[in-house]
């Protein structure tokens, strides 16, 4: 069976250890130099990289966030070991690991890691698709003539830099497809090297639980729970006309999956998708006066990413977390897309309006989804609202202020609740 020594890059046949340095760190697949999609997932990021640059945290267990009000963004595997992840509000991870040492995150300093990284990858491959700082997307079809070795050979050889010259460790998942690389990065982290090839896609998925497929949060498990679906096999029992009719396009898509199918390309340049911001409180707040003047601030920030970007968005989301940790997330679509503060800020006041005030908010965030190019927003006057454009008017106009004497040269009265 064709292995791999990912210390050394020894290629050999079957074996427990390296013929050549000895050591046993060894991935061997039937498919092993076949395979040219890769998933690469960096080891518990910005907690690395707080260790790499502080060595008295290393064996200690590290978390990346906020105040106790805030969420952890990401913790090293030893406090993982406690059940501490990602997105879990602060004062619960402290419940569960108390020793833990909390760290502000720097994202400059992840940012400037992930170039490196980045860098790394662009001289094996220019089909990369990043998902953020710290994973992407590769396809190495067609590099083996280009490098003299396997796509195989050149992951390992990557990880194997990263460690080195930065000092992070990742992990390689190394399939057919993305859906499927993206699953094996997961099966052995941290340090991870994991291959699903062509002839095991069938059996590998067959009991896996549906919750594998990426993006499927507790409100798709809950609606495939109610239905029945938990694994793949109960996902194949389902006619592909069925799962369109229950699901809509989701259903779709969740058919190829379930036979470890899918066509999407690594795309170096895949569109953004929605641009967001939030806010999590440090004390639960229900007064709609200060809650109003933090969604008027949350759309003024997406707005100005949008301008800056040159985008606009045709959705407006509303996300809403109350003192028990209920998330409550409203949307509406908009006549045309937009990128005016003013038009975020009144949908997403409306939805507001709509959504069940029966407790405090702890977080509220602010959104704005199918995206488009700025020269497709604001097209249309409202009829029902004929101050509308003059009110995007003065925005235009306070906007050319802010770039010539600063972003503080001008605000709204609602923005200082």
């Amino acid at each position: 069976m064709p292995s791999l020594c990912r210390d050394c890059l020894t290629q050999f046949d079957t074996g427990a250890r390296c013929p050549a340095c000895r050591r046993p760190r060894i991935v061997s697949h039937p498919e092993l130099f076949d395979l040219s999609i890769a998933h690469m997932d960096c080891d518990a990021f910005y907690a690395s990289v707080e260790k790499r640059d502080n060595p008295e945290l290393r064996d200690k267990p590290v978390i990346i966030g906020g105040g106790k009000r805030g969420v952890v963004s990401t913790a090293c595997y030893i406090a993982r070991i406690k059940g501490v992840r990602s997105a879990m509000p602060m004062f619960k991870a402290l419940e569960l690991c108390p020793e833990a040492v909390v760290v502000r995150g720097r994202m400059e300093v992840y940012a400037a890691v992930s170039k490196q990284i980045r860098a790394m990858m662009d001289e094996m491959t220019p089909s990369i698709e990043p998902l953020s700082l710290d994973e992407a997307f590769m396809d190495l079809t067609g590099t083996a003539r280009l490098h003299g070795r396997p796509p195989a050979v050149m992951l390992a050889r990557l990880v194997k830099r990263m460690k080195d010259e930065i000092g992070i460790t990742g992990s390689i998942g190394l399939s057919h497809n993305k859906f499927l690389a993206k699953i094996a990065s997961d099966l052995e982290k941290p340090r991870g090297f994991s291959v699903i090839g062509q002839a095991e896609t069938m059996n590998f998925l067959e009991q896996k639980p549906v919750r594998m497929i990426w993006g499927i949060g507790e409100a798709g498990q809950a609606a495939l729970d109610k239905v029945g679906i938990r694994t793949f096999a109960d996902l194949r029992r389902w006619d592909r006309e069925d799962l369109v009719a229950r699901f809509g396009s989701m259903g779709d898509r969740l058919w190829h999956l379930a036979r470890g199918q899918d066509k999407r390309r690594v795309s170096r340049d895949a569109p953004m998708k929605s641009i967001s911001s939030e806010t999590t409180f440090f004390e639960d707040i229900s007064d709609p006066d200060l809650l109003d003047g933090h969604l008027w601030r949350l759309a003024e920030k997406v707005s100005d990413r949008l301008k800056a970007k040159r985008l606009a968005g045709r959705v407006v989301v509303l996300k809403l977390k109350r003192s028990d940790f209920q998330l409550i997330t409203r949307r509406r679509s908009l006549t045309d897309p937009t990128q005016i503060a003013d038009r975020i800020y009144r949908a997403a006041r409306d939805l507001f309006d709509h959504a069940p005030h029966t407790k405090p908010y702890r977080l509220i965030g602010v959104g704005l989804a199918d995206l488009l190019p700025e020269d497709m927003a604001d097209r249309s006057g409202n009829l029902l609202d004929p101050q509308e454009a003059a009110r995007i008017k003065a925005e235009r106009a306070a906007d050319e202020i802010r770039k010539r004497f600063g972003g503080d040269a001008i605000l709204k009265g609602r923005s200082l609740r």
